[in-house]
């Protein structure tokens, strides 16, 4: 009587076929990966939609234009990646913006904090950049306000109390101001921004399934990385870091960084959390030497034994367009003239005054002032292409970071 059973062939197609399912449970039970990014303005966003333009125009970044633009000219939307966005203005600093990533997660101030509005900062291109890198569902979870220090207020716990120093207490006494107040007011400063920072991805991470509807808590999740940009703050401020300290001046930003790091870390529960810290890039590569002493102490602690091969530093002066920042000395200093015109004219609509600015460029000039900048110095120039060129650089070197043991 012959056997009725499975044929060798029969057998072995049944086992391959249960090891294809196992495999497929496997990779759809990995941790959703989870990105934090935190700063202030910049880490927000001020560059508006429009000049993405200029990203397309210039044949070095066209490929990355087409990454972000899809084919009906709308800026793409990542299916994988979700984000949840905290921000705030006014007395209200605490607003979520939640959905998946597409430009729009930029600067929100004025606008409706439920959606995505005409801004954009790094976060586009690093939702991009970071999911064909790891092709796995993401998390992002960005924390960001306009005009916040690390001294003060992003000052990490470990740090302790920020007593006001003799320098500071010197310039208040010339200005005959009270010093315990002036204290007073720095200590309520204290962390703050740390603790809204810690607070807002602990709750997302309560409840992942809010933001990220097909998450299955089975899954899991992994902090599989944070990026800081930040510094106007810190870099402007000639109280906290007196010029009179020469090059020394900045190291006890360096100083908070490495702390802010540990402390980060301990309080998510994630002691070797992959870590970029975004240097200012703030005139570019022919800055002075203040600006170099001041990237100088913001990547030393990539530099600490204890950090090697977690924390890198990504230098974002390369990315700074000094194009775009001549022609915005060249519309500054028009401004008087343009002024006069449109008042003489009685029509000082914005449409006029661009009309006249525009005599004093050529055409090429005046297109790519228009494609790519809309805002000041301390906001990257308002360049998208900036912006963008940020978020890609910052999800490679965590793509990387992912691969060290």
């Amino acid at each position: 009587m012959k056997n009725k059973g499975p044929s060798v062939k029969q057998w072995l197609v049944e086992v391959m076929a249960g090891l294809m399912v196992a495999a497929a449970s496997q990779v759809e039970a990995k941790p959703l990966k989870v990105f934090i990014l935190a700063g202030q303005s910049n880490m927000e966003g001020p560059a508006h939609i429009r000049t993405i333009e200029g990203i397309g125009d210039d044949p070095a970044t066209a490929p990355m234009y087409r990454e972000m633009i899809g084919p009906d000219g709308k800026p793409v939307v990542c299916q994988n990646v979700w984000l949840s966005y905290l921000t705030g203005e006014g007395n209200n600093n605490t607003i979520e913006t939640t959905g998946r990533m597409t430009a729009g997660y930029g600067s929100l101030w004025g606008m409706d904090h439920g959606k995505p509005g005409d801004k954009i900062g790094p976060e586009f291109t690093f939702g991009i950049y970071i999911s064909k890198a790891i092709q796995e569902p993401i998390l992002i979870i960005k924390t960001a306000w306009g005009g916040k220090s690390l001294h003060t207020d992003f000052r990490p716990p470990s740090a302790g109390p920020q007593p006001l120093h003799d320098y500071i207490k010197g310039r208040i006494r010339e200005r005959k101001g009270d010093i315990d107040k002036a204290q007073q007011e720095e200590d309520k400063r204290l962390g703050v921004y740390y603790r809204y920072t810690v607070e807002h991805v602990r709750k997302v991470l309560s409840d992942i399934k809010r933001v990220v509807p097909g998450y299955d808590p089975q899954q899991g999740y992994e902090l599989a990385g944070f990026v800081w940009l930040q510094a106007w703050n810190d870099w402007c401020d000639g109280w906290w870091y007196p010029p009179a300290w020469g090059e020394k001046r900045f190291d006890e930003y360096g100083r908070l960084m490495a702390l802010f790091i540990r402390d980060i870390r301990k309080d998510l529960s994630a002691p070797k959390m992959p870590f970029v810290i975004g240097v200012a890039g703030f005139n570019g590569l022919k800055a002075g030497k203040e600006m170099v002493a001041f990237r100088k102490a913001m990547a030393a602690p990539s530099l600490l034994p204890e950090f090697q091969g977690n924390v890198v530093a990504v230098q974002t002066a390369p990315f700074w367009d000094d194009q775009l920042e001549a022609l915005q000395k060249r519309v500054e200093a028009n401004w008087p003239k343009v002024d006069a015109k449109v008042k003489a004219e009685k029509d000082e609509s914005w449409e006029n005054k661009m009309k006249h600015m525009a005599e004093n460029f050529t055409p090429e000039e005046w297109k790519y002032y228009q494609h790519n900048g809309s805002n000041a110095g301390y906001h990257y120039l308002g360049c998208a292409k900036t912006f963008a060129l940020m978020g890609k650089a910052f999800a490679e070197a965590l793509g990387e970071l992912q691969k060290t043991p």
